[in-house]
Formats: C-alpha cells, sequence, structure tokens
C-alpha cells in the first residue's frame, strides 16, 4: 500500500457514520442473490498504480510445475509459536477469548523487544544508507546470502541459507527510513500474533522466523516462498506454457484464500491491502498459497483510516470515505479470482471516476445511502450525484454516463457458478457482501471439475 496509516481519521466522526452505515455489520446478512438478475452480475475491469513487488523464488523450468523443494518443520524457529498449546478457536468462549487475545496483544507489544545486531569494532553509523546486498556474503553472523530476488516499494529481499537451523529462508531488508520502518515493525507484531495463535500452520498466513536490526536496517525473516500470483500469472502468459490457472486451481486459491480470512478475520484484524502480489505461491504442483504483508493491516478496533488496499482492489465504501471492516478483504479476493480467469485486472489504474462508473456498469448502481453518508462522494459526483471526471487535457469537468453491461458478459465465462460466485464477493453495498465464513458455503467452491 502506497498510503501509510498515519493519516488518522476522526473516532469521532467514524463512530457516527458506523452507527448510521453500519448498524447490521456484526448480522448475518440474510439477502439472497438473484442469480438470474443480471444486475447482480455486473462488475468491471480496473488495475494498480505499479506492480511494485518481487519473487520470492524462481519460476518453474519445467511444465509439471514440480517443486524444487517442501517445507518441513523450521526446529527451533518460532518460539512463541510453539509455546501457544491450543488454538483460540477450541476455547470454550471462543468470542471472548479473542477479544482478550487482542487485548492481551495490544498489552504485550506495548514494549517492543528488537535485537540489534552491531558489527566488530564499528560504530552504529553507516556511510552508506542503501544496505549493499553481497551474495556469497553473511548478515548478521548467520544469514548466508545466495540470490537476489528483488526490490519493492520498500524493501529489498534476498533468499539466504540459516546457518543456525539449516534451512533456506527469505530475508527482507527494509529501507533505512522511519516510515517504512514504523510500518514494518507494525507487521511483525501481527505476525508474531497471527502465528502464535495457529501454532500447526493451518490458516495459509505468512510465518515469521526472525527479526533484527542491522547496519541501520531492519531485517524480517521469514519462511521462503515462490513467487506471487501476479509475477507467476505473467510468467505463464509470456512463456506460452499451459495454462496454470485453471478452474480446479483457482478454486483452490480461493478456498485457501477465504480461509486464511476467516482466520485473520476471527482475530478482528482486517487484511487491508489483498491483492496478486501478496498471495504467494508455496506449491505449483499442489497450488498451494500464503497470504503475506500484514504491514498494512488493522485492528477492527483501531482508528481507521481513508486510504487503505491498492487501488485497483479498493472497496466502493474505502473510496468513497465510509466506514469499513473485513468485507473490503472479500471485495478485494473478487477481483483477485476475476483476474486470475481472464488474466487481466478488473479494475485497471485509471481514475478512480472512471473505475467507479465501470463498477456501476457491470455490478450495480450505487446506493443512495452510502453516496449520501460517503466523506469523499463530492470529489466524484456532483449535488445531484451525478459521476464526472476532470479532462486532463482541458481541465474540464465531464459527466460520466455508465453504460450497461454485466459482469458475465465481462468475464465471458462458460461456468455460470463460478460467475454467481464473483458475483457473491463483488456487492458494491458491503451489507450485501458475505463474510469470509459465508463465502466458502458457496456452491462453487463445492465442484468438481
Amino acid at each position: 500500500m502506497l498510503w501509510r496509516r498515519s493519516f488518522k481519521c476522526s473516532a469521532h466522526l467514524i463512530l457516527m457514520m458506523m452507527l448510521k452505515f453500519l448498524q447490521v455489520r456484526h448480522v448475518t446478512d440474510n439477502v439472497e442473490l438473484d442469480y438470474n438478475n443480471e444486475n447482480n452480475l455486473k462488475s468491471s475491469s480496473g488495475k494498480e498504480y505499479l506492480k511494485e513487488s518481487y519473487s520470492l523464488h524462481p519460476f518453474p523450468e519445467t511444465d509439471d510445475y514440480d517443486d524444487t523443494y517442501e517445507f518441513g518443520d523450521v526446529g527451533p524457529l518460532n518460539t512463541d509459536v510453539r509455546k501457544s498449546a491450543t488454538l483460540i478457536a477450541e476455547k470454550e468462549d471462543p468470542e471472548s477469548n479473542i477479544d482478550q487475545a487482542v487485548s492481551n496483544f495490544h498489552q504485550e507489544y506495548e514494549v517492543f523487544e528488537l535485537r540489534i545486531v552491531h558489527r566488530k569494532n564499528r560504530t552504529g553509523f553507516e556511510a552508506n544508507k542503501d544496505f549493499p546486498i553481497v551474495l556469497n556474503s553473511v548478515i548478521a553472523g548467520r544469514y548466508y546470502v545466495t540470490e537476489y530476488l528483488g526490490s519493492a516499494a520498500f524493501s529489498k529481499v534476498v533468499q539466504a541459507h540459516d546457518l543456525q537451523t539449516g534451512i533456506d529462508i527469505c530475508l527482507k531488508i527494509i529501507k533505512n527510513d522511519k516510515d517504512f520502518f514504523d510500518q514494518s515493525l507494525d507487521e511483525i507484531k501481527l505476525l508474531k500474533f497471527v502465528n502464535k495463535y495457529d501454532p500447526s500452520d493451518e490458516h495459509h498466513v505468512l510465518r515469521l522466523y526472525d527479526y533484527f536490526y542491522h547496519q541501520e536496517h531492519l531485517f524480517i525473516v521469514t519462511e521462503l516462498l515462490r513467487a506471487n500470483l501476479y509475477e507467476f500469472q505473467k510468467y505463464n502468459q509470456d512463456s506460452g506454457g499451459d495454462l496454470y490457472f485453471t478452474f480446479p486451481r483457482i478454486q483452490a486459491i480461493a478456498r485457501q484464500c477465504l480461509e486464511a480470512l476467516v482466520y485473520l478475520h476471527h482475530l478482528r484484524i482486517i487484511h487491508c491491502d489483498l491483492k496478486p502480489e501478496n498471495i504467494l505461491i508455496k506449491s505449483y504442483s499442489r497450488c498451494e498459497i500464503k497470504v503475506i504483508d500484514l504491514g498494512s493491516s488493522c485492528f477492527l478496533t483501531d482508528s481507521l483510516c481513508l486510504y487503505v488496499q491498492s487501488r485497483s482492489y479498493r472497496a466502493p465504501e474505502v473510496i468513497l470515505g465510509l466506514p469499513y471492516d473485513q468485507r473490503i478483504d472479500i471485495w478485494s479476493l473478487g477481483c483477485i479470482l476475476a483476474e486470475l480467469y481472464t488474466g487481466e485486472v478488473l479494475f485497471p489504474n485509471e481514475p478512480v471516476s472512471m473505475m467507479l462508473a465501470r463498477m456501476i456498469e457491470m455490478i450495480s448502481p450505487i446506493d443512495m445511502e452510502m453516496l449520501e453518508l460517503g466523506q469523499e462522494t463530492h470529489k466524484y459526483f456532483t449535488d445531484d450525484y451525478g459521476l464526472f471526471t476532470k479532462n486532463e487535457e482541458t481541465g474540464q469537468l465531464e459527466h460520466l454516463l455508465p453504460e450497461k453491461s454485466s459482469l458475465r458478459h465481462h468475464l465471458r465465462c462458460p461456468d455460470p457458478q463460478f460467475v454467481d460466485f464473483l458475483s457473491y464477493l463483488l456487492q458494491i453495498n458491503p451489507r450485501k457482501r458475505p463474510t469470509a465464513s459465508e463465502a466458502l458455503e458457496h456452491p462453487w467452491l463445492s465442484s468438481e471439475y
């Protein structure tokens, strides 16, 4: 995510809006989808600003997508995880225990312990603020660098061999910048938290192994995974090989993502930046994935801000400046799955008003209540709620008249159940959007191909 969570919204304003707009947030919405209604099968087409990310492992060189290695027990790592003997969900009163766990989280990390690794006979200051990547070198006396994997907006990533445990790991080097540093500390805390209550690694969330400060940089050590979904789809398209993202594999990815979201949402966490770059492949042959990057995530109890989610995967309520909850992640997942099927971003990185027009065209009109309460509505709609955009050449404001279309027409998909599933996820009104648990019950996820 390009925007930092330091842009805080007024807590009072958020509370007032939530009372009015999301009165039923925690109540199951029993509205049935009318699968024969063309309005329910509308969607749109759009993508993100820059595809900045990194490849966590080379692509397979053969068509059978066999894995070079598998991941087993990580030995002595993850001591916090191994101290947790019981999953929260297995306790007698899971809801109260979840709330207690979140409360404990804030208390536990009120004082954050960060290990600092100094170099021998050197001061803490570095002449070069850009950490040099040197293959076959050892970082912090433990991590032997074997491969440079790439860079993202605020980090460099290398593959390294852990000399202490004997396994290959991913080493993320955060750029020397206070905002990046702070956001990465948030990610470490949340990874420790979600790993702690998933000791058996069953919920498809990245595993944190280690973290430390060295040569004026924060380092995060995680399990080593493969390419992200965006990179691998691009590789698959460019290589001209057999199509990888078939219906059975898209189905497997959807199920695993929803299971990860059920777990995160159960812990009161909103991911806030779900996109293809933040879903990494663990096994090509078994189509196993992991959700990564909790640096933008937040708790429901946090002071939520307006600028979350990458633009092409941003939910309508976020665009309009409305209160939001975990269902913004469901919207993002719908966009991702449509992209995996078509090979194209559902909502390309266009001016926001153009993206809203696509949503209206392919999914449904935006509820008047949403327009009336949105803090950002005035940026894209006139006083009588007509959609407009600014002509970049002339500087003049121009009215936009969305055309009638549908998600079914856009996808040109032979599987009506898949279209129904995406329509279920991509509801403009978040009240009609399913929770992750509800989405897992959709019949498409039980279809056999």
